[in-house]
């Protein structure tokens, strides 16, 4: 790998839909998108037409400007590349085969290492913004006995999903945030009880990690799980 000479984590986000001059509210403390979460400085570049919906489903016309918002990002002294949505692990490849950098595009990126670390019994449940709508392409697992020891689970239907729907999102308190990721996990738990660990591949959930973790007395994990881990490795 290249000599780096940056001084950033550089984080692809999506599309705010806030008019021109509009700023969005500051982040939540633990978010990804603050500097503080880290122990380098976030710097963001928006990838052109990555609405949220577009991003979730999947269009491939999106990969050129993920790569394009890399670039630029690495152009301005990015050292590792994020994105703030786990749907873009689809564009993990290409955007790792375009920049001399790190690219971690998602938390789901350590689903097989925790799958490895729990004993052969037990299940990672996954918690994701909209259940209903997770990729199976996202799961970068090629055994099946794998995919079985997975369990998804979402918050649809809550405050966040309706404040995050509209245009432009609105902010969620992280208390509730928190209640309704603990409500997901119990029920998840009911139903799977050999759940040892979590992840959460949805980049708006790592405020409440913390409280999610004491909560349910499980490991938890998350994007900036990851992006911590990848910071500490580079010189």
């Amino acid at each position: 790998m290249a000599s780096q000479t940056g001084k950033y984590l550089g984080i692809l986000d999506l599309e705010s839909g806030l008019p021109p001059g509009v700023t969005s509210p500051p982040p939540p403390k633990g978010s990804m998108l603050r500097s503080a979460s880290f122990d380098l400085p976030v710097i963001t570049e928006t990838v052109e037409g990555a609405w949220a919906d577009l991003v979730v489903r999947g269009d491939p016309a999106l990969e050129q400007a993920y790569v394009a918002a890399a670039q630029r990002l690495v152009e301005r002294g990015a050292v590792a590349i994020s994105s703030y949505c786990g749907a873009a692990i689809r564009h993990q490849a290409a955007l790792a085969a375009a920049v001399d950098v790190p690219v971690v595009t998602s938390s789901l990126l350590l689903t097989p290492m925790l799958l490895r670390q729990l004993p052969p019994a037990a299940k990672l449940a996954v918690l994701t913004f909209d259940s209903r709508s997770f990729g199976e392409d996202w799961l970068p697992l090629s055994d099946p006995a794998d995919r079985s020891r997975i369990v998804i689970g979402g918050v649809e239907g809550g405050k966040l999903m309706r404040n995050e729907t509209m245009c432009p999102p609105q902010p969620t308190e992280v208390a509730d945030m928190e209640s309704e990721i603990a409500a997901c996990v119990a029920r998840l738990r009911s139903a799977n009880p050999e759940i040892s660990a979590l992840l959460f591949s949805c980049t708006l959930f790592p405020p409440a990690t913390p409280t999610v973790r004491r909560m349910v007395g499980l490991p938890v994990y998350d994007i900036t799980t990851l992006c911590r881990m990848t910071l500490q490795s580079i010189a």
